[in-house]
Parts: structure tokens; C-alpha cells; sequence
């Protein structure tokens, strides 16, 4: 029993962690170093192109659900995640090297794994799992094209922000806090009067932009949404937004500033601190510029600007089963951001699923079928749902899993509950970490 995986990003790389663990020898294609994106820096595998944060880790969020699934059953990214985590408040935030250089370690460590560098060109012969990410080079994406179809891939664009040196920002305009004072004090807030805010949101929304081939405002994805598009819809946007200063109080005034940038730690040593929210495609010196009017990054000394690239994913509805695989090939399974999950967990959990059903089927067990009660079924059913007709890429959210067969007042408890049945399934299903 063999399979070829086509890229050690994070789906590809638990995909082929969860292969290995159940005894199929696989044969990972991973272009880097050889060849890099224009979203990749590094060698290792799973690297994190834009946030270092794999969001909230609290049950009552979906995205903290998942993980807590994927923890339960064996999850290698979720185990180096928490093993490099930094603190982030209710967030799962890692040092962005130290994580990727640990996923590296294990899976080129293991003795079912065998790393073959160099671009793939073609479609592997065989049993195949392509998780070649949405950044797919040219050659692969032509071939690609070919066995799709015209129409099959669709895209958008997707940003990243800044990183900035801890020690260039003005701590004697900043304070370390978390919203309404919830565990550690992990951000740095930057705290802007409404005047100050004004000027910002003015040389925000004039700066000029680095040209980006083909991209308009409405090609955005939601989620990943550039700082300066979001301050185009409105004054007053950014506030409800990435600035918005609810729950943060300025020690100095004891008074919720008009508007608070966070920073978030990027690594373990806490050098490097990320700008929530700030993703965007301005031209470097304007990066500098604008970003340099917060008055605690007057001085700020960027280690990493903000860029943007374009993001390729399927129509997955028309073209994969519940298993990631294709339809029209089943030898042929896809996993990560190219199937329509968004999110670095989404992306792992994708990778997931397809490593643990392809096991099963070489070995001849039964699929799981993972069910829509629980967060990696529910990703898995709403990417091949082919009742969608305007498929746009997904994170994982309460609203595409079943609804409770009892009334839960208060949202809160609702979704607790929702995660509580999740839970409950995926603690049945436990034998899976040994099959």
C-alpha cells in the first residue's frame, strides 16, 4: 500500500502523518527549497504564510471545536501547535519557525515517509492526494486544468500583514492587555484618539496600492480582508472591525481609547509582534507610512511587510465526495485551501480526513463518515454539497452542522452544546487513532 501526497503544507503534512500512523508507506512531493511561492519564505513544512494565529481555542467557538476534535483524534499539526503555542489569550497562537520546524521533524522522521524534494509536474501515477495548496505552481495547475475541466477552479485573493520588531514600539504609548482582562496580558495595544484616528483612516484609504494582477475589491475573501479595502466601506468600519477597542481599557485614562491596533506576538521569544487584522497590499513605503502614524509605531522597525497573493480553489461541489476524493477518479483525492476550507485548522482538517479514509479504504475497513454533528464532517459534507451553486471558500462555523433537537436559550450555551454532541461523537470514534 502506497500514496503519493503533492505538497507538505499543513493538510499535506497531516495527511501524511495520519498514512503513515496506519502503516501506508507514502511518498511526500514537496517543491520547497527548490522552488518557492510568492506567500513562502522558508524550507519547512506547514509554514504559515500569513498570521501565526490558528484562531480562538474555546469550545464555544467552532474553529476552538475542531481543534479539540482534532487533538482527540491524534491531529500531528494540533499536537506541534500546542507544543510551540505562545500566548495569545483565548487563541491558539504558535512561534511561527518553531512550528513549522516541528512539523518538519516529525513527519520527515518517520519511517513510513519518504520526502522526495522537487516541483511536481504531472499527476502522479497510483493513489494520489494533491494538497499542492492554492498558491499550485503553473505546470501542476495546467494539469490539473486539464483533468478538471474549464470552470472547475475558481479564486480570490488573500492578504497578509506586517511583523514588527517588540522592541522599536513605544511602550510609553502602548500597554500589554487582553480584551475585558481575560487571561494573560498577551497584546500589545496601540491606542488612538479620534483625531488621530481620523488622519490614519484618511492616509489609509489614499494610499497607494502595490498592483496586484486581476485583483478588484469584490475579489476579496471575506475573512482575510485587506485594513485599507475594510476602511474604503467606511469611516467607522475599522472601529467595529480589527481597531474596534471594546474591552480595553487605557491605564493611563481608565476610558476605552476611540480606536486600539493589536499587536500579537509572532514567536516565542516575543520579539516579534504581528498587527491583528492588519492584512493588506499597499506598496511597502506606504505600509511604512500610514502604519507609522499609530503613535506607538511612530519608529516601528518592520521585519515583514504586508503582501498579498491570489488564492486558486475548486468547484468542489461538482467535482469531490465527502472523502475529498474526485469523483470523476476517485485513485485522485485533494486536501487543503485548494478544496474550499479556509483556515489553517480547516486545512489540517481536511488533510485529516482524507489521510484516515484513504487508510481505511487500502485496508479494507469501512469509511468513517465522519457525520455533519461533528466539525470535520461538517467541513467534509459542505465542500461536496453540490445543492451550492455560488461555492465560495468556508470556515468551519456552527451554521453548517445540524441544529439542536431541544431549545438552548442564549447563544453561548447553544454553541456549547453544539460542541458537547460534537465531542461526544468524535469520543466514540476514538479507535481511529489506532486504525
Amino acid at each position: 500500500m502506497e500514496v503519493t501526497v503533492v505538497g507538505a503544507g499543513l493538510a499535506g503534512s497531516e495527511c501524511a502523518w495520519q498514512l503513515a500512523e496506519r502503516g501506508v508507506k507514502v511518498t511526500l512531493r514537496e517543491m520547497k527549497p527548490e522552488k518557492m511561492t510568492p506567500a513562502h519564505s522558508t524550507e519547512y513544512f506547514a509554514e504559515l504564510c500569513c498570521s501565526n494565529s490558528l484562531r480562538s481555542d474555546q469550545p464555544e467557538n467552532a474553529v476552538g471545536l475542531l481543534k479539540e476534535e482534532m487533538r482527540r483524534l491524534g491531529s500531528l499539526i494540533l499536537a506541534c501547535a500546542d507544543e510551540t503555542r505562545v500566548e495569545a489569550g483565548g487563541a491558539l497562537a504558535v512561534d511561527r519557525h518553531g512550528f513549522a520546524a516541528l512539523v518538519t521533524e516529525r513527519v520527515c522522521g518517520h519511517p513510513n515517509v519518504t520526502v522526495v524534494p522537487g516541483e511536481v509536474t504531472e499527476i502522479p501515477s497510483g493513489e494520489v492526494v494533491i494538497a499542492s495548496g492554492p498558491l499550485t505552481s503553473d505546470a501542476l495547475a495546467e494539469r490539473l486544468q486539464d483533468l478538471l475541466g474549464s470552470g472547475s477552479a475558481l479564486h480570490f485573493y488573500d492578504a497578509a500583514a506586517p511583523l514588527v520588531s517588540a522592541a522599536s514600539v513605544d511602550m510609553d504609548k502602548a500597554w500589554l492587555g487582553s480584551r475585558y482582562d481575560r487571561g494573560t496580558a498577551d497584546y500589545i495595544n496601540c491606542p488612538m484618539t479620534e483625531a488621530e484616528y481620523d488622519a490614519f483612516w484618511q492616509a489609509l484609504t489614499t494610499a497607494e496600492e502595490a498592483e496586484v494582477h486581476g485583483f478588484e475589491d469584490k475579489k476579496v475573501f471575506e475573512g482575510c480582508m485587506p485594513v485599507e479595502v475594510m476602511a474604503r466601506r467606511g469611516r467607522e468600519t475599522l472601529c467595529y472591525g480589527p481597531l474596534k477597542p471594546r474591552g480595553l481599557k487605557d491605564p493611563r485614562t481608565g476610558r476605552e481609547p476611540y480606536a486600539v491596533v493589536q499587536l500579537r506576538r509572532d514567536n516565542r521569544e516575543g520579539s516579534i509582534y504581528n498587527l491583528v487584522g492588519f492584512q493588506t497590499h499597499l506598496r511597502f513605503p506606504e505600509q511604512k507610512r500610514v502604519v507609522s502614524m499609530i503613535p506607538a509605531l511612530h519608529d516601528a522597525e518592520f521585519l515583514r511587510y504586508g503582501v498579498m497573493h491570489r488564492n486558486t480553489f475548486l468547484n468542489s461541489p461538482q467535482l469531490l465526495d465527502r472523502y475529498y476524493r474526485l469523483k470523476s477518479a476517485p485513485r485522485i483525492s485533494f486536501a487543503g485551501q485548494m478544496t474550499g476550507v479556509e483556515g489553517y485548522v480547516e486545512s489540517a482538517a481536511s488533510g485529516f480526513l482524507v489521510g484516515v479514509e484513504t487508510a481505511r479504504r487500502l485496508q479494507g475497513f469501512p469509511p468513517v463518515d465522519f457525520p455533519q454533528e461533528t466539525a470535520i464532517g461538517a467541513l467534509a459534507l459542505y465542500i461536496s454539497n453540490q445543492s451550492i451553486t455560488a461555492f465560495q471558500p468556508m470556515n468551519i462555523n456552527f451554521g453548517i452542522m445540524p441544529p439542536l433537537d431541544h431549545r438552548v436559550r442564549g447563544k453561548r450555551n447553544k454553541n456549547a452544546e453544539l460542541s458537547r454532541r460534537a465531542l461526544e461523537t468524535v469520543d466514540s470514534l476514538l479507535f481511529l487513532k489506532e486504525k
